[in-house]
């Protein structure tokens, strides 16, 4: 056994899944604290599937803060800094809004009355990069630093090995006019004057920064001339979504140790396209579900949570048969409609709406693919 195994502190994480009637909702997180079921100061992170723009976004954020800030006894803003919070915006097609609360638990001592599981269980780790300076987004400086605070959320995950890590979420800094504004005046430049352009080539960057730090490419590879524009890179372990009240890089990472007491373990899989069913049979099986097809309830009721990466808006066809995200009516919502698509797929499999779809393929899977992440509770 490695020494630095024998220091790793064990861990209890346990996931809730909340449902959300409106952005502002946030009664299920504060009915658990009430009644004990969470402590505040355990929870490492909220990713949250929200409706609306960003500004419902920011509202779902802020009311989140300002409820954990009760119970932390810090201001909102201090909640903001501690806890990294990813709201995920705009719901299409059946998805339902909710979110996701990760709660962890760290003990020097294994508890007397726990035997160690037998198997890894679902470790989660988190990191901040330092405040990116808006000149850096979408460039290799953001790559280098977002594979910087992945590796170390890795290792406060207490994950020793790059193969037991199965999700890597980040939520990096989108451009503002603000901010564009705020480069110019120092005689900086920014990749793009477009405030999408430059957001997507943020989100790029920082999917680069997932596979460099998971390995899944060398950083010979990665140049600023590379970003965006070499399709060839990619991790499958990895989602990023941009919002302009980020001004550095969140990170949560979900894998397996061998020091978690948790009663969930995580597994990933890849829709190699949108109707790759047997894509999400993988994520569900390397989180240690034994599938049948199709799933009984128990089975279904056995899965946590699933995070999908939709690419349908990266392609014009699926399996050459031409379809319009791009081209009809709301070629506008491309995302919102791709995220609908691999919504009502993978829910079909598993019998729940309520999953996270978040749309982007900028460096995040094979074109057109899905990445697919699974919680998935133990047997009993």
């Amino acid at each position: 056994m490695p020494p630095e195994f024998s220091e790793t502190p064990w861990i209890n994480v346990d996931v809730f899944r909340l449902p959300m009637t409106a952005p502002e909702d946030v009664s299920g997180l504060e009915h658990l604290l009430e009644m004990g079921k969470i402590q505040a100061e355990d929870i490492i992170g909220i990713i949250a599937q929200t409706e609306g723009t960003g500004y419902a976004r920011g509202y779902a954020s802020l009311c989140m803060q300002i409820l954990l800030s009760k119970y932390l006894q810090i201001s909102p803003e201090a909640v903001f800094d501690r806890i990294p919070m990813m709201m995920i915006g705009l719901c299409g097609g059946l998805m339902s809004p909710h979110y996701t609360v990760f709660v962890r638990q760290q003990f020097s001592q294994l508890p007397p009355h726990l035997s160690p599981p037998s198997e890894k269980r679902l470790a989660v780790g988190i990191a901040d990069t330092r405040v990116l300076l808006p000149e850096e987004y979408g460039t290799l400086t953001q790559v280098n630093l977002v594979a910087e605070a992945v590796e170390r959320a890795i290792a406060n995950a207490g994950i020793l090995d790059l193969e037991d890590v199965h999700c890597v979420e980040v939520k990096c800094p989108a451009m503002t006019p603000a901010r564009i504004i705020d480069a110019e005046n120092r005689g900086a430049t920014v990749v793009s004057p477009q405030l999408n352009q430059a957001s997507v080539l943020s989100k790029a960057a920082s999917a680069l920064g997932i596979a460099l730090a998971l390995q899944e490419i060398s950083a010979t590879q990665v140049t600023d001339d590379t970003i965006l524009k070499d399709a060839s890179l990619y991790t499958e372990r990895g989602s990023v979504s941009a919002g302009g009240e980020q001004s550095a890089c969140r990170v949560i990472v979900m894998g397996n140790s061998a020091r978690s007491l948790s009663r969930y373990r995580v597994g990933h899989g890849v829709m190699n396209d949108q109707l790759d069913t047997l894509g999400i049979y993988s994520a569900l099986t390397s989180a240690g579900l034994e599938c049948r097809l199709p799933l009984t309830s128990e089975q279904q009721a056995r899965i946590t949570q699933v995070f999908v990466n939709c690419g349908a808006d990266a392609t014009t066809a699926v399996r050459q048969r031409r379809h319009t995200i791009h081209s009809d009516f709301l070629s506008g919502y491309a995302g919102i409609m791709a995220k609908a698509v691999a919504n009502a797929i993978v829910a079909a499999v598993v019998g729940d709406t309520m999953i996270l779809a978040s749309a982007g393929n900028e460096h995040q899977g094979k074109r057109g693919s899905n990445l697919v992440a699974a919680i998935v509770q133990v047997e009993p």
